[in-house]
């Protein structure tokens, strides 16, 4: 049988990383092989695109439409060598991101044409659509305060990261609004709550899933 596709998704600060850390931990202790990537940098050739993407002194901010083409060859490249060998290999997958947040932040935010993102992210993906997709609901004050206080603390805030408060409303909106369109595809869960309870919920939404019956918290 092949491996599951499960994504998370949110706005920065979020907590998507935390709850990635968690599952990883949950799916190894009861027996389930996994792999956990990210998106932008999932291979070897994202890792080069995340700089431009990401890094504000790596080069000049890309054009809208050529940040979306980046994201989009970073997801070619990590669906063709990481994602599909690994789903072909029995793996459960989760990535940190996938191509709702494409349509978040490229088409919501940005005001790129949704058909159009969604079109282009069929030819990205070859068609790999997740089996399951975790948005972890965030408000863009709570984000915007979570974001500064861990680049206070530990680095510089990258590209964007450092948008303002309503780019950020306008990617909530965007996630929230691509989960009512998709609800046997994405669940919401509220990010305001503490990493175990949310967790918890994770593990509740998971556990439908075939082969992964046997996770827990």
């Amino acid at each position: 049988m092949s491996g599951r596709f499960i994504t998370f998704e949110g706005i920065d600060g979020c907590g998507k990383t935390t709850q990635l850390k968690l599952l990883e931990q949950a799916l190894t202790n009861a027996g389930i092989p996994c792999l956990c990537t990210r998106e932008p940098g999932g291979s070897t050739l994202g890792r080069e695109i995340r700089k431009s993407l990401l890094d504000p002194d790596y080069c000049d901010p890309p054009a809208a439409r050529a940040e979306l083409l980046l994201f989009l060859a970073d997801r070619a490249q990590h669906v063709e060598k990481i994602i599909h060998p690994a789903l072909k290999r029995g793996v459960c997958v989760i990535s940190d991101r996938f191509t709702d947040s494409t349509l978040a932040y490229q088409g919501y935010a940005r005001g790129l044409d949704l058909n159009e993102l969604r079109t282009l992210n069929r030819m990205a993906t070859d068609g790999l659509i997740p089996d399951c997709t975790i948005v972890f609901d965030l408000s863009p004050e709570t984000s915007a305060a979570r974001v500064l206080a861990a680049t206070e603390e530990f680095r510089k805030a990258d590209r964007l990261e450092a948008e303002d408060k309503t780019f950020r409303r306008k990617i909530r909106e965007g996630f929230l609004d691509i989960a009512a369109q998709e609800p046997d595809r994405v669940t919401v869960i509220s990010a305001d709550g503490s990493p175990g309870s949310i967790h918890s919920r994770v593990i509740y939404t998971l556990v439908s899933l075939p082969g992964l019956e046997t996770i827990h918290v």
